[in-house]
């Protein structure tokens, strides 16, 4: 990729959609496409002629489906991906499938039924398309061989559920983060206080990828719902449609969706979340991965403002070092670190 330039290939059947996504991307004169392809064959016949910065790709195809091609092209040649496909919400188990496949990004085929939510589409593929550009080939995964109990004495990993009750950890992370949360939630022990987590991801999608988390942990993983109470040892994850806040109530603590206004350009919003426990009382731990822009890191640097523990993913492991690079450079992380840290970290919060 070029400094000023990131070339594109758009696989895609449609020829409407085709139209569309030409018409969205050539706005953007730091994108150029390069070919459209209606198959995998056919873009398999340019990208031996050129190398695109990026690949859009549908799902459904003829030929040879988009997971199969994504498979194939992150063994042979990793090329960063933005999977654009119109799923259904009761297949959302194929997009997680495509962001474990290596995808930057699943994004659904806008329905171009009003203004706002076409030009809410634009900045969605073009945010999406300038991650992938900037995304590394991989993150630092967590070795199995690790110590990820390291500091926690013997007495520490007995906690009275009471003892937890007024901590919350929030999570926040984009590009990247898919992969590196699944890795993150099946580390860490099921007594942690509850967990509130906001990754960028359509709201088609959230409670399969919560369904999925929640198979590989010990914790109890699911999709925040409307006025629910947190508990100890579970983790809920923001719904992709609408911004997660925490409030107090009765001497407990529950989430609430609402549905605003896109806050640096993302519905649900890091930022939303952080600063959302930063008006009730209790003891917080704010964690910011990878991901592009700066969603979270104010809300970070507001949280440590409050007392909070607030870390940071370091550059060298972040597929793309964009949140958490800016609140380092706010002065918001106390901690910054690995996976590897940030589960013993994490683990520690008790």
């Amino acid at each position: 990729m070029t400094e000023t330039t990131i070339k594109i290939l758009i696989i895609e059947d449609s020829v409407m959609v085709q139209k569309v996504l030409q018409d969205i991307l050539t706005r953007n004169k730091l994108f150029e496409i390069i070919g459209i392809a209606s198959d995998p064959y056919i873009a398999a016949k340019i990208i031996a002629k050129e190398v695109p910065d990026v690949i859009t790709l549908d799902i459904e195809m003829p030929r040879m489906n988009g997971l199969t091609f994504l498979k194939k092209l992150m063994r042979q040649h990793p090329i960063p991906v933005v999977v654009i496909s119109s799923l259904a919400e009761n297949r959302s188990d194929v997009a997680i499938k495509a962001l474990e496949l290596g995808a930057s990004e699943v994004i659904n085929k806008p329905r171009l039924t009003c203004k706002k939510e076409v030009e809410e589409y634009q900045i969605r593929i073009g945010d999406a398309v300038i991650a992938a550009a900037k995304q590394k080939s991989g993150y630092m995964s967590v070795s199995p061989s690790g110590n990820l109990n390291e500091g926690v004495s013997t007495s520490e990993r007995a906690v009275s559920t009471k003892s937890q009750r007024h901590k919350i950890i929030a999570i926040g992370a984009s590009t990247g983060g898919v992969e590196l949360i699944s890795d993150i939630i099946k580390h860490l022990r099921s007594d942690l206080p509850p967990i509130v987590i906001v990754q960028h991801m359509p709201g088609e999608f959230t409670r399969a990828f919560a369904k999925r988390l929640n198979q590989d942990s010990d914790l109890t993983v699911k999709e925040a719902e409307q006025s629910e109470s947190l508990k100890v040892g579970h983790v809920y994850i923001a719904n992709g449609d609408f911004h997660l806040v925490v409030k107090e109530r009765a001497n407990d603590y529950v989430c609430e969706l609402v549905n605003g206004e896109l806050v640096n350009r993302h519905r649900p919003s890091v930022d939303v979340l952080f600063e959302s426990l930063t008006r009730i009382r209790g003891r917080f731990m704010g964690v910011l991965l990878t991901g592009m822009g700066k969603d979270g890191a104010r809300g970070l640097l507001e949280l440590k403002e409050k007392g909070a523990v607030c870390i940071a993913q370091n550059e060298q492991s972040s597929v793309v070092f964009g949140m958490p690079k800016e609140a380092i450079q706010l002065g918001a992380a106390e901690f910054v670190g690995d996976p590897l840290q940030i589960i013993n970290w994490i683990n520690n919060f008790v």
